[in-house]
């Protein structure tokens, strides 16, 4: 992948990058304790380049929505610059006289990650600016600071996953346990073309079991309850039992309230078209659903969504060995 990068005569100090991700069971219920699986894709990555900056001040550019940070004077609610002075404050450096520029193939509020990947690639390319490594672990936790800007109270699964880069079981509170799945799973990813902030539909679930609290604890135990069964599935490359479990997920899911006319018009036409299951993939109202599906379905379902109305179609696969 080759990303174009912004006009600069000077060579780069040095670049990283990060994978989308999708969440395959549990999301919202992770909030609350129940555990929940995700994997990266690396179809649709992040990537953050870090040059010297001509005027010797600290800046970061993201070409894809036309902003440059100007880090010193940023406000505490900018993500860009809390990124940027978590790094310094943890090597305990001042900002440095650097230009960063941002692209992202990975769309805002689509339930992809985009606001994790953005920040995990930007902590990547500072630190190998500094000269030091880190462990994904501890990437991971960085990143999460950023994430309580862009969600409130984030699970950390998004962070976890991206800068693992590999799929995994995922406890709040616990350390993550990376997996490999039984076979090779082919995954489409459909997109409603609708933004929908994580943090709103996050936000709407508490309400809801603040006011009724039995109902969504039993509705949380239901997911918990098929990511366990899911985890086995996966182990063991069970297709017709993942899309089983795919779409009671999406079931519960749309009894929390998030899921939405166009999601659950995309998972009823993948289904139609031979998939073996669907669900919405993240906060929900909008963003992306995603669909199990046979390779010899890949093209027939990927129609199938197009003429649903998916603005676009990306195809993963999750393979048995280790990404």
């Amino acid at each position: 992948m080759t990303f174009p990068q912004g006009e600069t005569d000077a060579s780069p100090l040095a670049s990283g990058r990060a994978p989308g991700k999708i969440i395959l069971f549990g999301e919202h219920a992770v909030v609350y304790g129940r555990p929940a699986i995700a994997a990266p894709v690396f179809r649709l990555q992040a990537e953050a380049v870090v040059y010297p900056d001509p005027e010797g001040v600290c800046r970061v550019e993201a070409l894809d929505i036309g902003q440059q940070v100007m880090v010193a004077t940023a406000g505490e609610d900018d993500p860009f610059a809390r990124l940027v002075r978590l790094v310094c404050t943890a090597l305990d450096r001042p900002l440095p006289p650097w230009r960063m520029v941002i692209r992202s193939e990975i769309p805002v509020a689509s339930g992809l990650g985009s606001g994790a990947a953005v920040a995990t690639a930007m902590a990547r390319a500072l630190l190998a600016a500094f000269g030091v490594e880190w462990s994904a672990a501890a990437v991971s936790a960085l990143v999460y600071e950023v994430e309580k800007l862009h969600h409130g109270t984030p699970s950390g699964i998004d962070n976890t996953v991206i800068a693992y880069g590999r799929p995994v079981w995922f406890v709040r509170g616990q350390p993550p346990m990376p997996f490999a799945v039984g076979a090779a799973l082919d995954l489409l990813i459909g997109d409603t073309g609708i933004a929908s902030p994580t943090r709103l539909a996050v936000a709407d679930v508490r309400r809801g079991w603040e006011a009724d609290p039995s109902r969504f604890e039993a509705l949380f135990d239901r997911i918990a309850a098929i990511v366990h069964e899911a985890r086995t599935a996966l182990a063991e490359g069970d297709r017709p039992r993942l899309g089983a479990l795919m779409d009671a997920n999406q079931e519960a899911l749309a009894a929390l309230g998030v899921s939405s006319p166009e999601l659950e018009r995309l998972c009823a036409a993948a289904r139609a078209a031979g998939a073996w299951g669907a669900k919405l993939s993240g906060g929900g109202r909008g963003g992306n659903m995603i669909a199990l599906v046979d390779p010899d379905r890949r093209e027939p379902v990927t129609a199938a969504l197009l003429a649903a109305g998916a603005h676009r179609v990306v195809h993963t696969t999750l393979t048995p060995t280790a990404q």
